[in-house]
């Protein structure tokens, strides 16, 4: 054991004295190996951390929540199909309260946008939402200050509002917001409520809205609006079972035929997590085909300087043999060489991954990090490369005829 150990070393010492004495050709071999290990190396860890940023988004939608829209989230064929679907209305949403046995709870919803204002200052365009009380569940809202909705608020449309954090920020400052009246369009509204921060979900600004009483969105600015109503599952496993029934009691309120296709969409969470699992799979398919081809171009380039340090060093394989070394030690020689190159190329490209992962983690809004996994990845490559294009111009080196090769030069 001893002895092989120390057989390895002297390989690994000849192959680091060979390499150093052509440093420039070593460089120009190792960039293939790189270029490709960085190029999957980096995708993954950009993918890695889009994945990271999308899971905690994407949870603010709640993975036992069923949405009912008159749109799909994803339209992948005809929109006017969909666009000419009769409103999702508020007798669609009191039919499934009435009847649903096995929903959690259920929230119609709805929104407009307008300006508002409070004193001199104003803000354009604000994402007005028509809630419930059983929102504040379904939704997970959570105040920073003042209180949410009464039922009875709710039920008598009392002009009452809970304004999102930057809102808050933007019209009052440091000054205390509850109690106050703001404008909504031309309506007055008294603050109850403060949202915490929220922050962002899927681009859009969450801390930006303002929620008031579902009925008086349709008694202040207008009624005729399609709504979505919000399905809260009891439990993951129930999730088909329960959008099942969603579907049947939807269909009967429509009075659709059984031959008739459903004029609404059941949206939910995971319908958007299969999309962007087919996103990103296309990216890791591409990094992984650049990649291969990266390698592929490298191990050739290895496999070409390998064939060309065998012609130089002819006469050195000839001494060695002509003092008794065996095939196997020189082909073993020669593939330490070659794997050698490589790793060395891979561990520069992991190193450089890590330089691009964080530089994009600090100066972009993209989220990134190195898995652990694509590092092992990309060195067992690397290392397979070193392997596989070595091994012929190692078998072409021991197979040389040591007379030959003393009489080279």
């Amino acid at each position: 054991m001893i002895s092989v150990l120390i057989g390895l070393w002297e390989n690994v010492l000849i192959a680091v004295r060979a390499l150093a004495q052509n440093k420039m050709r070593a460089v120009l071999t190792t960039l293939g190996i790189i270029i490709g290990v960085l190029t999957v190396v980096s995708v993954a860890s950009i993918i890695a951390g889009l994945n990271k940023g999308f899971s905690s988004q994407i949870s603010a939608l709640g993975s036992n929540t069923l949405f009912i829209h008159k749109y799909p989230w994803i339209i992948m064929d005809d929109f006017f199909k969909y666009r000419n679907r009769p409103d999702i209305t508020m007798d669609d949403a009191r039919y499934l309260m009435k009847h649903s046995k096995l929903a959690k709870a259920i929230a119609p919803a709805t929104g407009t946008s307008r300006n508002i204002k409070y004193r001199d200052k104003s803000l354009t365009d604000i994402s007005i939402s028509g809630v419930t009380v059983e929102h504040e569940s379904i939704e997970g809202y959570k105040i920073a200050e003042g209180r949410y909705f009464t039922q009875n608020e709710i039920d008598r449309d009392k002009p009452s509002c809970i304004i999102g954090w930057e809102i808050k920020e933007k019209l009052f400052d440091n000054l205390p917001a509850i109690g106050e009246r703001i404008k909504i369009g031309n309506v007055s509204y008294r603050v109850i409520g403060v949202m915490e921060k929220r922050g962002s979900l899927l681009g859009y600004d969450l801390d930006s809205e303002v929620y008031v009483p579902i009925g008086t969105i349709f008694k202040n600015f207008g009624s005729r609006r399609s709504i979505r109503i919000l399905v809260q599952v009891p439990s993951s496993d129930m999730i088909n079972e329960v959008k099942d029934e969603i579907r049947f009691l939807m269909r009967v309120s429509r009075r659709l035929k059984p031959q008739e296709e459903d004029n609404f969409s059941i949206n939910q969470q995971e319908m958007l997590t299969n999309m962007y699992k087919q996103l990103t799979g296309g990216l890791y398919t591409a990094a992984f085909g650049i990649g291969t081809l990266s390698l592929l171009v490298g191990g050739i380039g290895i496999m070409n300087i390998m064939l060309v340090s065998v012609a130089e060093r002819r006469k050195e394989i000839g001494i060695r043999k002509a003092l008794g070394a065996k095939r196997r030690v020189i082909t073993f020689q020669f593939i330490i060489e070659s794997i050698i190159i490589c790793s060395v190329g891979g561990f520069i490209a992991i190193f450089l991954s890590f330089l691009i992962s964080l530089v994009i983690d600090k100066v972009t809004p993209f989220p990134s990090s190195v898995p652990v996994w694509s590092v092992f990845m990309g060195l067992g490559f690397s290392t397979f490369v070193g392997l596989f294009f070595g091994i012929y111009p190692a078998r072409r080196a021991a197979k040389l005829d040591p007379i030959e090769c003393l009489r080279y030069e």
